[in-house]
Protein backbone atom coordinates (compact mmCIF):
# COMPACT_ATOMS: atom_id res chain seq x y z
CA UNK A 1 0.00 0.00 0.00
CA UNK A 2 1.36 3.33 -0.46
CA UNK A 3 2.05 5.94 1.91
CA UNK A 4 -0.60 8.17 2.85
CA UNK A 5 1.62 10.81 4.42
CA UNK A 6 2.13 13.99 2.04
CA UNK A 7 1.23 11.66 -1.16
CA UNK A 8 -1.77 12.23 -3.42
CA UNK A 9 -3.32 11.48 -6.52
CA UNK A 10 -5.68 14.51 -9.00
CA UNK A 11 -7.84 12.82 -11.45
CA UNK A 12 -9.42 15.54 -13.58
CA UNK A 13 -7.61 18.65 -15.13
CA UNK A 14 -9.97 20.96 -15.48
CA UNK A 15 -9.66 24.48 -13.68
CA UNK A 16 -10.50 23.26 -10.33
CA UNK A 17 -8.29 20.23 -10.32
CA UNK A 18 -5.59 22.24 -11.86
CA UNK A 19 -5.97 24.49 -8.75
CA UNK A 20 -6.29 21.16 -6.66
CA UNK A 21 -3.09 19.87 -7.86
CA UNK A 22 -1.21 22.84 -7.39
CA UNK A 23 -1.92 23.35 -3.83
CA UNK A 24 -0.57 20.20 -2.96
CA UNK A 25 2.54 20.80 -4.79
CA UNK A 26 2.77 24.21 -3.21
CA UNK A 27 2.61 22.25 0.31
CA UNK A 28 5.71 20.06 -0.57
CA UNK A 29 3.17 16.90 -1.40
CA UNK A 30 4.08 13.92 -4.25
CA UNK A 31 1.10 14.43 -6.81
CA UNK A 32 0.41 12.28 -9.60
CA UNK A 33 -2.00 12.89 -11.73
CA UNK A 34 -4.33 11.72 -14.87
CA UNK A 35 -6.55 13.59 -17.26
CA UNK A 36 -8.18 12.49 -20.53
CA UNK A 37 -5.97 15.55 -22.37
CA UNK A 38 -2.67 14.67 -21.05
CA UNK A 39 -1.15 18.60 -22.25
CA UNK A 40 -3.10 19.62 -19.26
CA UNK A 41 -1.21 18.41 -17.14
CA UNK A 42 2.49 20.12 -18.40
CA UNK A 43 2.87 22.96 -16.26
CA UNK A 44 1.74 20.67 -13.07
CA UNK A 45 4.64 18.35 -14.52
CA UNK A 46 6.85 21.28 -14.94
CA UNK A 47 6.68 21.78 -11.01
CA UNK A 48 7.30 18.07 -10.06
CA UNK A 49 3.93 16.74 -10.46
CA UNK A 50 3.70 13.21 -11.93
CA UNK A 51 1.65 12.11 -15.23
CA UNK A 52 0.63 8.65 -15.07
CA UNK A 53 0.46 6.82 -17.93
CA UNK A 54 -2.65 5.10 -17.05
CA UNK A 55 -6.07 5.72 -14.71
CA UNK A 56 -5.41 2.35 -13.14
CA UNK A 57 -1.24 3.59 -12.65
CA UNK A 58 -3.01 6.72 -11.16
CA UNK A 59 -5.24 4.82 -8.65
CA UNK A 60 -2.33 2.82 -7.57
CA UNK A 61 0.34 5.62 -6.95
CA UNK A 62 -1.42 6.41 -4.11
CA UNK A 63 -4.43 5.84 -1.01
CA UNK A 64 -6.26 8.93 -1.41
CA UNK A 65 -7.36 9.88 -4.75
CA UNK A 66 -8.91 13.33 -5.73
CA UNK A 67 -11.39 13.80 -8.39
CA UNK A 68 -12.10 16.99 -9.71
CA UNK A 69 -14.77 15.47 -12.52
CA UNK A 70 -17.86 16.99 -14.29
CA UNK A 71 -20.31 14.18 -12.02
CA UNK A 72 -20.49 11.25 -11.16
CA UNK A 73 -21.48 9.79 -14.62
CA UNK A 74 -17.98 10.60 -15.81
CA UNK A 75 -16.59 8.92 -12.67
CA UNK A 76 -17.90 5.25 -14.25
CA UNK A 77 -16.74 6.24 -17.98
CA UNK A 78 -13.25 7.28 -16.55
CA UNK A 79 -12.64 4.72 -13.48
CA UNK A 80 -14.89 1.97 -14.96
CA UNK A 81 -11.79 0.39 -16.91
CA UNK A 82 -9.53 0.24 -13.99
CA UNK A 83 -11.88 -1.73 -11.63
CA UNK A 84 -9.64 -3.60 -9.99
CA UNK A 85 -7.32 -0.44 -8.73
CA UNK A 86 -10.06 0.89 -6.28
CA UNK A 87 -9.48 -1.67 -3.77
CA UNK A 88 -7.78 -0.17 -0.86
CA UNK A 89 -7.79 3.55 -2.10
CA UNK A 90 -10.09 6.74 -0.77
CA UNK A 91 -11.61 7.97 -3.52
CA UNK A 92 -12.47 11.93 -2.38
CA UNK A 93 -15.64 12.75 -5.45
CA UNK A 94 -15.24 16.12 -5.19
CA UNK A 95 -17.63 16.27 -8.52
CA UNK A 96 -20.79 18.33 -9.04
CA UNK A 97 -24.12 15.94 -8.52
CA UNK A 98 -26.89 15.24 -6.74
CA UNK A 99 -27.57 13.61 -3.85
CA UNK A 100 -28.58 10.38 -5.12
CA UNK A 101 -25.59 10.33 -7.45
CA UNK A 102 -23.32 10.83 -4.97
CA UNK A 103 -25.24 8.00 -2.70
CA UNK A 104 -24.89 5.65 -5.73
CA UNK A 105 -21.34 6.82 -6.56
CA UNK A 106 -20.28 5.57 -3.11
CA UNK A 107 -21.88 2.23 -3.39
CA UNK A 108 -20.30 1.42 -6.20
CA UNK A 109 -17.10 2.72 -5.06
CA UNK A 110 -17.73 0.50 -1.77
CA UNK A 111 -19.00 -2.33 -3.49
CA UNK A 112 -15.32 -2.83 -5.08
CA UNK A 113 -13.24 -2.35 -2.12
CA UNK A 114 -12.76 1.33 -2.11
CA UNK A 115 -13.65 4.07 0.12
CA UNK A 116 -15.80 7.08 -0.67
CA UNK A 117 -15.66 10.58 0.61
CA UNK A 118 -18.65 13.05 -1.39
CA UNK A 119 -17.32 16.84 -1.28
CA UNK A 120 -18.27 20.05 -2.12
CA UNK A 121 -16.07 23.06 -2.88
CA UNK A 122 -17.08 26.70 -2.05
CA UNK A 123 -15.34 28.37 -3.80
CA UNK A 124 -13.46 28.74 -7.35
CA UNK A 125 -10.63 28.10 -8.43
CA UNK A 126 -8.71 31.04 -8.20
CA UNK A 127 -9.13 30.32 -4.05
CA UNK A 128 -8.46 27.15 -3.92
CA UNK A 129 -5.28 26.67 -1.06
CA UNK A 130 -6.40 29.65 1.02
CA UNK A 131 -7.68 29.66 4.46
CA UNK A 132 -11.22 31.15 4.43
CA UNK A 133 -12.42 28.81 2.08
CA UNK A 134 -14.66 25.93 2.99
CA UNK A 135 -15.58 22.24 1.88
CA UNK A 136 -18.41 20.11 2.56
CA UNK A 137 -17.91 16.19 3.17
CA UNK A 138 -19.77 13.47 4.21
CA UNK A 139 -18.84 9.80 4.08
CA UNK A 140 -17.28 7.31 6.48
CA UNK A 141 -15.79 9.23 9.69
CA UNK A 142 -12.89 7.78 10.14
CA UNK A 143 -11.75 8.04 6.54
CA UNK A 144 -12.10 12.17 6.61
CA UNK A 145 -10.67 12.06 9.74
CA UNK A 146 -7.45 10.10 8.45
CA UNK A 147 -7.09 12.60 5.42
CA UNK A 148 -8.63 15.93 7.10
CA UNK A 149 -5.29 17.50 6.84
CA UNK A 150 -4.78 16.34 3.38
CA UNK A 151 -8.69 18.11 2.37
CA UNK A 152 -8.03 21.06 4.29
CA UNK A 153 -4.92 22.09 2.03
CA UNK A 154 -7.43 22.18 -1.05
CA UNK A 155 -9.46 24.83 1.49
CA UNK A 156 -8.44 25.82 4.76
CA UNK A 157 -11.69 24.49 6.35
CA UNK A 158 -14.13 21.59 6.22
CA UNK A 159 -17.84 21.00 7.12
CA UNK A 160 -18.04 17.47 7.92
CA UNK A 161 -21.79 16.95 7.35
CA UNK A 162 -22.28 13.11 8.47
CA UNK A 163 -21.99 9.56 7.30
CA UNK A 164 -24.88 10.11 4.70
CA UNK A 165 -22.93 10.44 1.76
CA UNK A 166 -25.40 12.35 -0.44
CA UNK A 167 -25.37 15.38 2.73
CA UNK A 168 -22.27 16.90 1.03
CA UNK A 169 -23.83 16.55 -2.01
CA UNK A 170 -27.30 18.57 -1.22
CA UNK A 171 -25.31 20.79 0.75
CA UNK A 172 -23.67 21.96 -2.44
CA UNK A 173 -26.37 22.30 -4.53
CA UNK A 174 -28.48 24.45 -1.82
CA UNK A 175 -25.14 26.35 -2.08
CA UNK A 176 -25.80 26.73 -5.95
CA UNK A 177 -29.24 26.87 -5.45
CA UNK A 178 -28.43 30.73 -4.39
CA UNK A 179 -24.95 31.78 -6.42
CA UNK A 180 -26.51 30.97 -9.69
CA UNK A 181 -29.80 33.18 -9.38
CA UNK A 182 -27.92 35.64 -7.96
CA UNK A 183 -24.81 35.83 -10.39
CA UNK A 184 -28.11 36.15 -13.10
CA UNK A 185 -29.63 38.53 -11.09
CA UNK A 186 -26.68 40.54 -11.52
CA UNK A 187 -26.20 40.05 -15.18
CA UNK A 188 -30.07 41.27 -15.72
CA UNK A 189 -28.66 44.20 -13.32
CA UNK A 190 -25.68 44.80 -15.43
CA UNK A 191 -27.92 44.33 -18.71
CA UNK A 192 -30.50 46.97 -17.92
CA UNK A 193 -28.09 49.21 -16.68
CA UNK A 194 -26.05 49.17 -19.53
CA UNK A 195 -28.97 49.70 -21.81
CA UNK A 196 -29.30 53.01 -19.64
CA UNK A 197 -25.76 53.82 -20.36
CA UNK A 198 -24.44 53.05 -16.90
CA UNK A 199 -21.49 50.24 -16.68
CA UNK A 200 -21.62 47.40 -14.52
CA UNK A 201 -18.43 48.81 -12.37
CA UNK A 202 -20.60 51.68 -11.85
CA UNK A 203 -23.66 49.72 -10.29
CA UNK A 204 -21.48 47.20 -8.96
CA UNK A 205 -20.98 49.01 -5.27
CA UNK A 206 -24.64 48.76 -4.82
CA UNK A 207 -24.95 45.31 -6.13
CA UNK A 208 -22.04 44.37 -2.88
CA UNK A 209 -24.20 46.49 -1.22
CA UNK A 210 -27.72 44.53 -1.44
CA UNK A 211 -26.03 41.40 -1.62
CA UNK A 212 -23.93 42.11 1.87
CA UNK A 213 -27.69 43.32 3.61
CA UNK A 214 -29.50 39.93 2.45
CA UNK A 215 -28.35 38.31 5.85
CA UNK A 216 -30.57 40.30 7.98
CA UNK A 217 -33.44 38.63 5.78
CA UNK A 218 -32.52 35.35 5.58
CA UNK A 219 -32.34 34.95 9.36
CA UNK A 220 -34.94 36.72 9.63
CA UNK A 221 -37.36 34.75 7.48
CA UNK A 222 -35.77 31.64 7.90
CA UNK A 223 -36.93 31.37 12.01
CA UNK A 224 -40.87 32.29 10.69
CA UNK A 225 -40.53 29.55 7.90
CA UNK A 226 -39.58 27.51 10.74
CA UNK A 227 -42.23 28.34 12.55
CA UNK A 228 -44.76 28.32 10.06
CA UNK A 229 -45.45 31.93 10.45
CA UNK A 230 -46.29 33.57 6.77
CA UNK A 231 -48.17 36.70 8.14
CA UNK A 232 -48.35 40.13 6.29
CA UNK A 233 -46.98 42.38 8.99
CA UNK A 234 -44.07 43.03 7.15
CA UNK A 235 -43.90 42.18 3.81
CA UNK A 236 -47.00 41.17 1.76
CA UNK A 237 -46.65 39.27 -1.55
CA UNK A 238 -48.99 41.40 -3.17
CA UNK A 239 -46.76 44.03 -3.07
CA UNK A 240 -44.25 41.97 -4.33
CA UNK A 241 -45.85 41.03 -6.88
CA UNK A 242 -46.81 44.85 -8.58
CA UNK A 243 -43.01 45.06 -8.09
CA UNK A 244 -41.48 42.55 -10.01
CA UNK A 245 -44.24 43.97 -12.97
CA UNK A 246 -42.50 47.18 -12.08
CA UNK A 247 -38.71 45.29 -13.01
CA UNK A 248 -39.80 43.26 -15.62
CA UNK A 249 -41.64 46.52 -16.92
CA UNK A 250 -38.07 48.02 -16.65
CA UNK A 251 -35.99 45.49 -18.33
CA UNK A 252 -38.53 45.28 -21.70
CA UNK A 253 -38.44 48.94 -22.06
CA UNK A 254 -34.92 48.61 -22.03
CA UNK A 255 -35.20 46.66 -24.73
CA UNK A 256 -33.24 43.27 -22.20
CA UNK A 257 -34.67 39.76 -22.34
CA UNK A 258 -37.36 39.75 -19.54
CA UNK A 259 -37.24 35.82 -19.14
CA UNK A 260 -35.32 35.54 -15.51
CA UNK A 261 -37.40 38.81 -13.69
CA UNK A 262 -40.96 36.94 -15.54
CA UNK A 263 -39.98 33.18 -13.48
CA UNK A 264 -39.69 35.34 -10.35
CA UNK A 265 -43.02 36.96 -11.33
CA UNK A 266 -44.60 34.37 -12.10
CA UNK A 267 -43.77 32.52 -8.17
CA UNK A 268 -45.37 35.82 -7.00
CA UNK A 269 -48.26 35.38 -9.08
CA UNK A 270 -48.81 32.13 -8.09
CA UNK A 271 -49.18 32.52 -4.81
CA UNK A 272 -51.40 35.52 -4.98
CA UNK A 273 -53.90 33.75 -7.17
CA UNK A 274 -53.97 30.76 -4.18
CA UNK A 275 -55.04 33.42 -1.79
CA UNK A 276 -51.78 34.42 -0.19
CA UNK A 277 -51.43 38.12 -1.69
CA UNK A 278 -51.89 39.69 1.46
CA UNK A 279 -49.36 37.17 3.48
CA UNK A 280 -45.90 37.22 3.43
CA UNK A 281 -44.01 36.44 0.26
CA UNK A 282 -42.83 33.24 2.25
CA UNK A 283 -45.38 31.77 1.05
CA UNK A 284 -43.88 30.77 -1.85
CA UNK A 285 -41.88 28.25 0.07
CA UNK A 286 -44.92 25.83 0.27
CA UNK A 287 -45.72 26.21 -3.44
CA UNK A 288 -41.87 25.09 -4.23
CA UNK A 289 -42.53 22.33 -2.11
CA UNK A 290 -45.80 20.72 -4.37
CA UNK A 291 -48.19 21.91 -1.84
CA UNK A 292 -49.47 24.43 -4.76
CA UNK A 293 -48.58 23.06 -7.89
CA UNK A 294 -50.85 24.99 -10.53
CA UNK A 295 -51.18 27.87 -8.72
CA UNK A 296 -55.06 27.65 -8.69
CA UNK A 297 -55.78 25.90 -5.16
CA UNK A 298 -55.11 27.64 -1.26
CA UNK A 299 -51.84 26.50 0.26
CA UNK A 300 -52.38 24.61 3.25
CA UNK A 301 -51.23 26.58 6.19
Amino acid sequence: MPSTAHSVTVIGLGPMGQAMAAAYLDRGYRVTLWNRTPSRADALVERGAILAESVESALLANELVILSLTDFDAMYAILGAAEGAIAGRTLVNLSSDTPEKARAGARWVTGLGGTHLTGGVLCPPPLIGTPDTSTFYSGPREAYDTHRAALEVITGKSDYRGEDQGLAALMYQLNMAIFWPAMIAFWQTAAVAGAHGLSAQEIAPYVTENFAGMGHFIDFYAARIDAGNHAGDVDRTAMGLASMEHVVHTASDAGVDTAFPEAVHDIFRRVVEAGHGADSFSRAVGLMRGHDTSGATRIPV
